[in-house]
């Protein structure tokens, strides 16, 4: 009986480290989905597809134009609105094709990604691999999930009716949600994971917050250029407009539209947010190897530095080219980079998930 004893709790921490793995291997194949759907949708952006398929149908909108007559269906949808009036008028139905297609994958994208979470979230609630007080966590995500695809529609209706493109509120606030989603679930994953080392001082953990804040607060700024067409302007650095302060930041009234609706004030708010985040992370990784030198913390802040000063030149080459498509994509991919790597480095700064058990040797 003693033995049993003994070994009892060794038993229940070894299933609880399995449950883990597998939990947090399915979370990091989500990861990968969510980052396939960010890029695909930024091509969708980029080529100004997002517009070509008019009617949100989350059961009937999987299965795409089988013939003739229902690509003409389609297309005859799109023509009706005002990006093809206005902006596309006599497009062929061929380079129409081109742009359903992008639609088309990324809506079919997020779905699969509402059911690579929840289909196996279910599974593991069902067989008990879900600890405590994991379970709000995972459900707060799922419910992210859903309001994305809302606000994915929402986003969209705004370009039908009177724009000839989806409103940069919209999209940004589309574009963060899904960092967002994808910050949690990073989050997640890595409190999943076993440490190493001992929790960093409060110090490090709050400055390492401080980042992932500031590049989520730096993803929402990128959807308002893109939703601007803002980098398409002032293709110069490290002047803008031939100063470093351009003139016009407030030509608007009221004064605060301009960080919304003005282009050259959203583009260089985006710049100086570039270079806070700079700065800060250069500061965590010095004051990171100054209190913990050798730590895995220190190491990680010097990587996570590395990865914002090259999204940094990675920028810069997308503004002086003026937005090819490869660098602004490159560009968004490493901004999810950047910020998936910036929760992780928090997290890891915290430790990992306390075990539900605890082992317990001794009579």
């Amino acid at each position: 009986m003693a033995a049993i004893t003994t070994t009892a709790p060794y038993a229940a921490r070894h299933r609880d480290l399995h449950n883990r793995a597998l939990v947090r291997g399915w979370l990091y194949f989500v990861l990968v989905v969510l980052a396939a759907l960010v890029l695909v949708g930024g091509a969708t952006r980029l080529t100004g597809s997002g517009l070509s398929i008019t009617e949100w149908q989350p059961i009937h909108g999987v299965i795409p134009p089988l013939n003739d007559a229902e690509w003409q269906e389609e297309f005859q949808r799109y023509q009706q609105i005002p990006q093809y009036t206005e902006l596309n008028k006599g497009m062929s139905l061929e380079a129409f094709k081109s742009l359903f297609w992008w639609e088309w994958v990324h809506r079919i994208l997020a779905r699969s990604a509402g059911a690579v979470f929840a289909l196996p979230l279910l599974f593991f609630w069902a067989t008990r691999r879900i600890e405590r007080g994991l379970g709000p966590k995972l459900l707060g995500i799922l419910l992210l999930g859903g309001l994305q695809g809302a606000i994915g529609w929402w986003m969209v209706a705004s370009g039908l009716v009177d724009r000839v493109s989806v409103s940069q509120y919209r999209l940004a606030t589309h574009l963060t949600l899904a960092a967002l989603i994808f910050t949690a679930t990073m989050v997640v994953a890595r409190g999943l994971a076993p440490h190493s080392e001992r929790a960093a001082d409060r110090s490090t953990q709050r400055l390492a917050g401080a980042i992932v804040l500031l590049a989520l607060i730096q993803i929402y700024l990128g959807g308002l250029v893109a939703g601007l067409h803002a980098g398409l302007s002032y293709n110069t650095w490290p002047l803008m407009d031939g100063k470093v302060i351009p003139a016009d930041l407030l030509l608007l009234k009221p004064a605060w539209l301009n960080f919304f609706e003005n282009p050259k004030t959203v583009q260089f708010v985006h710049r100086l947010g570039a270079y806070t985040l700079f700065a800060v992370a250069l500061w965590h990784m010095i004051a990171t190897w100054r209190r913990q030198p050798g730590t895995t913390h220190a190491r990680r802040a010097t990587l996570l530095f590395l990865l914002v000063l090259a999204q940094a030149s990675i920028g810069i080459g997308t503004l002086l080219m003026q937005v090819p498509l490869h660098m602004a994509l490159t560009h968004q991919g490493v901004a999810l980079i950047v910020l998936g790597f910036a929760a992780a480095h928090w997290r890891g700064t915290k430790g990992a998930y306390s075990l539900p058990t605890e082992i317990a040797v001794g009579g």
